[in-house]
């Protein structure tokens, strides 16, 4: 079971927290499944049909780990995901992602921690960012004070490696941080590494837990 956060200073109680750790797609956005059923409608497939594509079968979970890692260009992932559906794959991400939309809770809780004092950093399974960057409304490398994208780096969540990365560029050891993610499997390496995890599976849970985080926020 996942441990609650305590306000910094709580007597008995973990402390030092200095970074939160924050995952993009499904946590500082509307969920990735709620995008996924809306384009298949889009599309006229059965409401599971994409998510499917992407998530379950065989080859669309190769492709989308090799585009996460940036051995393919978001084009290429296009073109294959666009086969496996037998639909037209221009702009075939930016498409599935329109309805993508800010989590505004969770955006103003990141925005608070780090008006607060606390350092934020956004470690993110790249979906690519070209031709279609789903990053850019969010002005990440602004709000944040580190942005890891996997395609970057060429690793990808959940290899121990980009979680190691993510504390060496804040400069912090894995006990100082919070790492915050809707993918359970993304939290096991963070707990390896000694970060308090939070399973971000509503909004409001993770915003209630996030604000023992922010000294003084009422």
């Amino acid at each position: 079971m996942t441990p609650s956060i305590p306000r910094p200073g709580t007597t008995g109680q973990p402390t030092g927290y200095e970074a939160v750790i924050f995952d993009f797609g499904g946590v500082l956005t509307t969920p990735m499944d709620d995008t996924a059923y809306h384009f298949a409608r889009e599309v006229g497939l059965p409401d599971d049909t994409y998510r499917h594509a992407v998530a379950v079968h065989p080859e669309g979970r190769r492709l989308y780990a090799q585009l996460e890692r940036g051995e393919i260009s978001q084009e290429e992932w296009n073109t294959g995901i666009a086969a496996l559906l037998g639909i037209d794959g221009r702009n075939l991400m930016g498409r599935a992602l329109a309805t993508l939309r800010p989590e505004e809770s969770v955006v103003a809780a990141a925005a608070a921690i780090r008006a607060a004092g606390l350092r934020t950093a956004i470690l993110s399974n790249s979906m690519g960012l070209s031709p279609h960057n789903p990053y850019e409304p969010w002005t990440l490398e602004s709000a944040h004070d580190v942005v890891v994208l996997s395609e970057q780096h060429r690793l990808r969540k959940p290899e121990p490696e980009i979680y190691a990365l993510t504390l060496e560029l804040l400069g912090l050891r894995g006990p100082q941080c919070v790492f915050v993610d809707d993918n359970p499997a993304n939290l096991v390496p963070a707990q390896q590494l000694g970060m308090t995890t939070i399973h971000a599976t509503d909004p409001a849970l993770t915003v209630a837990r996030l604000r023992h985080l922010i000294p003084h926020q009422q």
